[in-house]
């Protein structure tokens, strides 16, 4: 594995979650790029996105990935945006940077995840149970062939269960720890 590391997969994937716990442990810095890019332009990516449109948000959010791979620490866990991956020759970028980890999660976990997830997804506004999966099934049909080109592909949930947890963040934040720990450390 080569520093630093950039977490990527669906939203509700847990890669901010996850991020944090594993840099925490690790006792390295975490940024989660959806942050970084609303304190570099003064907007969150749904705000420039409403301004802007897609294609522009696209283009800053990678300018924000290459301006903050060239400050001088090495130590970094990032958390991309989920379709950050998927636009243009990013994925291509990210390999060269460091690390590329995709949390890979089923459609239908996604979907569980998603529908107890608090925080604010414009694209999912109105959709619940089997529109939220379905709706899940249909973007990830598209994004798949990007995220599987990461470095190391994580399959989650660790224990194979039917029903999620909390721990199941807590268990993959100790998985990717030692497996760094073994392969950089």
């Amino acid at each position: 594995m080569e520093l630093p590391i950039y977490l990527i997969g669906y939203m509700g994937a847990g890669k901010t979650t996850i991020g944090r716990l594993l840099a925490e442990r690790l006792g390295w810095h975490f940024v989660d790029l959806d942050e970084a890019f609303a304190e570099i332009n003064g907007l969150t990516p749904a705000q420039y996105i409403r301004q802007y449109g897609v294609e522009a948000f696209r283009k800053r959010e990678k300018d924000c990935v290459e301006e903050l791979s060239e400050l001088p620490i090495q130590k970094v866990i990032y958390a991309t945006g989920g379709g950050y991956p998927c636009w243009e020759d990013n994925m291509e970028c990210l390999k060269e940077l460091g690390t590329s980890v995709y949390l890979r999660w089923s459609d239908r976990h996604l979907a569980q995840r998603l529908e107890t997830d608090s925080t604010d997804r414009p694209l999912l506004q109105g959709k619940s149970g089997k529109d939220l999966q379905e709706f899940v099934a249909w973007q990830m049909s598209g994004r798949e062939p990007f995220y599987a080109q990461a470095d190391l592909v994580i399959d989650a949930p660790l224990s194979r269960k039917e029903q999620l947890s909390a721990e199941d963040d807590e268990e993959l934040a100790q998985y990717l720890y030692e497996r760094i720990r073994k392969e950089l450390l």
